[in-house]
């Protein structure tokens, strides 16, 4: 019998002394390396804890806006903190044009580097490559590359021009649509209606989010700045910052874009949407033309400044 009291006795103590540990966190709490660590020089530790995708994203100037048909990420790169913003487009025709794609990534490289050249009211965004497909099946990849990677021949770039599913990025957009468009004296690939394609769908949602102040895309080659219209005319606003653009940079200005018919035009159709937009086409399909297009971005730029 007193053997027994003993017993209940010490089981009484291990439950009460168990639940009092239990209601002090004993057993809830994380092992203290898991926890905190690499104290800074305040004294204050800090937390080792990775960012989800989303919060890695919120914190940096990148933002995958939308997949290829073969599933790579489309990026955009935004700088600066203002209400306004203006986009920077290239790589729309992936390998065939694959000096725009180098062409956007030195806007990239310049605001990166120069941010103070930003107005305060501004935010730039740059896309340097609309169709990684495009660029893959060319260059091999979708990352850094110069010249050097690029085939000889103008005509084994060709292919590159169009995304994963054989379609001409330039003609799937909604200002008169057609199935079967023009590049050049051929016939292309359009799509099977307006924003069939995962890439167009990727722009046009992003715009419709963003709904910027102005869009500039880049191509090559014919060496012009081109205004965007579609049914309505060129806005005014368009032809200021054709206007703009081409005086500073040096390249020629025009009014549209008539050396032969096109339909589904990505920049026409920012004209349909109300939203000014200029095509910059360089001068052949090797070079960035740098320096004329540093040139003509900070006065279009100095032009939406407060």
């Amino acid at each position: 019998m007193k053997n027994t009291i003993i017993a209940l006795v010490i089981i009484i103590i291990i439950v009460i002394f168990g639940f009092a540990l239990y209601q002090g966190g004993f057993f809830n709490q994380a092992p203290v390396d898991n926890q905190l660590e690499n104290p800074d020089l305040t004294g204050n530790a800090t937390s080792t804890a990775t960012s989800t995708p989303a919060e890695a994203e919120a914190m940096g100037p990148e933002k995958v806006i939308g997949q290829s048909a073969e599933g790579r990420d489309i990026v955009a790169y935004s700088y600066g903190e203002g209400d306004k913003e203006v986009v920077f487009v290239g790589g729309v025709h992936g390998g065939y044009s694959w000096n725009t794609v180098l062409a956007t990534r030195e806007i990239k490289k310049y605001f990166e580097d120069n941010q103070e050249k930003i107005p305060a009211n501004l935010k730039v965004t740059i896309i340097p490559l609309l169709n990684p497909d495009g660029l893959n099946k060319v260059i091999g990849t979708t990352g850094e590359f110069d010249s050097g990677n690029v085939p000889a021949s103008v005509e084994e770039t060709v292919s590159g021009r169009f995304n994963a599913n054989g379609v001409d990025l330039n003609r799937n957009f909604d200002c008169n649509w057609q199935e079967t468009s023009t590049w050049r004296n051929q016939k292309v690939n359009a799509g099977t209606k307006p924003f069939s394609e995962p890439e167009a769908q990727a722009f046009r949602n992003y715009i419709n989010e963003a709904k910027p102040a102005a869009v500039v895309f880049y191509f090559s080659a014919a060496g012009g700045v081109f205004s965007s219209s579609c049914q309505d005319g060129i806005l005014p606003e368009t032809k200021e910052l054709t206007s703009v653009y081409a005086k500073a940079s040096g390249y020629p200005a025009y009014s549209e874009f008539d050396f032969y018919d096109i339909s589904g035009d990505a920049v026409n159709w920012l004209a349909k949407e109300k939203i000014p937009g200029i095509s910059v086409l360089l001068s052949n399909h090797q070079d960035t033309e740098w320096s004329k297009n540093r040139k003509g971005i900070e006065a279009l730029l100095n032009y939406y400044a407060d």
